[in-house]
Parts: structure tokens; C-alpha cells; sequence
């Protein structure tokens, strides 16, 4: 997981991320239709299997489309506390009850 002011990141792997380049190959997934604008963001598979464990209804997020941005990361940023993925996961389910077409059904 990356951290703030993390040594593994170049200059130039910076920049990209600065200018959020390093997203536009998600636009592919969005023509797909197997990714939204705004939605909960995909997190790793090995993480995501780690959060359910920890995590109760943590799966639930997954009811919706992923997206290239979601709620939590607007209000929240990075995290990387178990806290604040339950933090972020509140984000995530007032997203899918408050905005998002697939809770209007």
C-alpha cells in the first residue's frame, strides 16, 4: 500500500500521479461499462478480501459499479488504518444510498 512521501515513488511517477495521468486507461473500462465516473474505487483484490474480514457488510459496496473517483476519496482521501477504511466504507455506502442509479430501483 502507498503512504505519503513514499520512497518508492519517482519524480516523473509523481508528476503522473499529480495530474491524475495515470487514469486515463480507466476510461477504457468506463466505454466497457465496467466502471462508472463516480463509485466506490476499486481497492486490490487481496485487500479487499482482507477488509471483509474485517470489516462487517464490507462486500455491500460492491453492489454498485466501481468507479474512477467515489465519495470516500472526495471527503477522505488516502487511508490506511483499518479506522479509516470503515471511514471510508461509511462514505462508500452514503454514496450508494444517496446517489448512485442503482439505489433508485
Amino acid at each position: 500500500m502507498t503512504q505519503e512521501n513514499d520512497p518508492r515513488i519517482t519524480r516523473v511517477g509523481s508528476w503522473i500521479r499529480r495530474w491524475r495521468i495515470d487514469e486515463l486507461p480507466q476510461l477504457l473500462n468506463i466505454l466497457r461499462g465496467e466502471m462508472s465516473w463516480i463509485g466506490p474505487r476499486p481497492e486490490a483484490e487481496a485487500l479487499s478480501q482482507w477488509y471483509e474480514k474485517e470489516l462487517p457488510f464490507y462486500r455491500y459496496r460492491h453492489i454498485v459499479r466501481p468507479g474512477i473517483s467515489g465519495w470516500a476519496q472526495i471527503n477522505q482521501g488516502m487511508c490506511t488504518k483499518v479506522d479509516d477504511v470503515l471511514e471510508k466504507l461509511h462514505c462508500d455506502f452514503y454514496y450508494i444510498k444517496n446517489f448512485s442509479p442503482g439505489s433508485m430501483r
